[in-house]
């Protein structure tokens, strides 16, 4: 158990242990959260919910945690519950792409994907390979993630994406201007102590090319 800002979270060496550093992602979607309408807050590869949980801590709404890992998302119900959220926070075990309804909406949406690239795990050999691994350029999830929010981010909404560096930042603004479709562009990115860069992603209006 480790202290997340007021919150106690549980977890084991099966799951990723969570980054102080990541409350940072936390604090910037409670800042973004007077800007955006209202509604449910969702998090992607929300691992045993601690920054989710944490942003409950500080605005009123209702979240909804996603993660493929059992075993992450039993900590992360618990955690609701040990911080008296259990009415506030729903946790969906699957992958994200599933775990949605076409119609859903989300006015603040989290993403914290695996970002290490293939190549430099072997550098966190305490780590689950499942919670780190973000394939060849450390992006596979990340991708997954935009389309995911693409879709499922309302008009005038924000979401908060967590990446290692800021290079993967670059590459992600890249992608999004190769793929008009998604409807999104970044519109600021914070680095985080040299531990990791949050990119806040708007809606772009763009219309798509042909």
């Amino acid at each position: 158990m480790m202290g997340f800002g007021p919150l106690d979270i549980r977890f084991d060496d099966s799951v990723l242990r969570p980054r102080p550093w990541t409350i940072a992602q936390s604090l910037w979607a409670a800042e973004l959260s007077v800007e955006v309408p209202d509604g449910v807050v969702l998090e992607l590869c929300a691992g045993v919910g601690h920054i989710g949980l944490m942003l409950a801590t500080l605005v009123s709404r209702d979240v909804v945690l996603v993660d493929v890992d059992v075993t992450a998302c039993s900590f992360a119900q618990e955690n609701a519950r040990a911080a008296g959220f259990a009415d506030r926070v729903e946790v969906r075990i699957g992958l994200m792409e599933a775990m949605l309804r076409a119609d859903e909406r989300f006015a603040l949406i989290l993403a914290d994907p695996p970002w290490v690239r293939s190549a430099e795990t072997r550098r966190f050999p305490l780590d689950p390979l499942l919670a780190i691994d973000g394939g060849e350029d450390g992006l596979d999830l990340a991708r997954i993630c935009v389309e995911v929010i693409g879709r499922h981010l309302v008009a005038g909404g924000a979401a908060i994406l967590q990446l290692g560096d800021m290079n993967q930042a670059r590459n992600v603004s890249a992608f999004l201007d190769s793929q008009p479709q998604i409807k999104l562009r970044v519109e600021e990115v914070r680095a985080c102590a040299g531990d990791g860069v949050l990119v806040h992603l708007a809606r772009s209006e763009r219309v798509p090319t042909t």
